[in-house]
Formats: C-alpha cells, sequence, structure tokens
C-alpha cells in the first residue's frame, strides 16, 4: 500500500515537494503519479521506472515537475515547482511490479493498481 503526503496550499508560481511511501521493496516497481481535479478524470502526471533511470512526464507538467526515487528509503518524489491554478488537484501515486511499465504503455491508469489515499494540492493566490 502506497501513501502520498506533502500536499498543502502553494502561490502560483510557487513550489511544493510530493512523497510517496510504501512498506516493503519498492525497487522493483515502477511508480507513476495522478491527479483528479474536482470534475475531471484522473490523469496521469509522471513516472519513473523501478531503478530511476527513466522518467515520464504529461506535456502539462513537463519542464516544471521532476520525479525521483530513493529506493534505501522506499520512497518516490515529485518535485513540482511553477505552479499554475489548473495543478490544482488529488494527487495519487500507484506502483506497478514492472521496471518500466510508462516506457511501454505511457502514464497509463490502466496499467496501475491500487492508488491509495492522495494528497491535495492547491494553488492559489
Amino acid at each position: 500500500q502506497l501513501q502520498a503526503y506533502g500536499g498543502g496550499l502553494a502561490q502560483p508560481g510557487g513550489s511544493l515537494r510530493l512523497s510517496c511511501s510504501g512498506s516493503g521493496f519498492m525497487d522493483y516497481f515502477s511508480i507513476a503519479w495522478f491527479r483528479q481535479a474536482p470534475g475531471k478524470e484522473r490523469e496521469g502526471v509522471s513516472c519513473i521506472s523501478s531503478n530511476g533511470d527513466r522518467t515520464y512526464y504529461a506535456a502539462s507538467v513537463k519542464g516544471r515537475f521532476t520525479v525521483s526515487r530513493d529506493n534505501n528509503k522506499n520512497t518516490v518524489y515529485l518535485d513540482m515547482s511553477n505552479l499554475k491554478t489548473e495543478d490544482t488537484a488529488v494527487y495519487y501515486c500507484a506502483a506497478r511490479d514492472q521496471a518500466d511499465v510508462c516506457g511501454v504503455f505511457g502514464i497509463s491508469r490502466g496499467s496501475f493498481g491500487d492508488f491509495g489515499q492522495g494528497t491535495l494540492v492547491t494553488v492559489s493566490s
């Protein structure tokens, strides 16, 4: 079970760091970040391969968000900068026991299982 945390209130142009932690060994899993804004479908935001050598981003966040991982700490991070009001959403992380699932299928909701509890990010002045 994964747990996303670190959300909060940020101003437009600001930054936040989200974390995703899990029990057990995460170094065999691709990890993805998804988000769901009110009234919208859940969308893929970013993804990282099991050893961290490959990363993927949605066009809407590329150049502003950075995904990374520390397998020694069983934690994946999403550093968000230059935040926009449209980044407001509940953010979730999810895992798939495949080394580079996003390299094959993209950041696809169908490739991942249980999303666990999300963390709310609100971007507002």
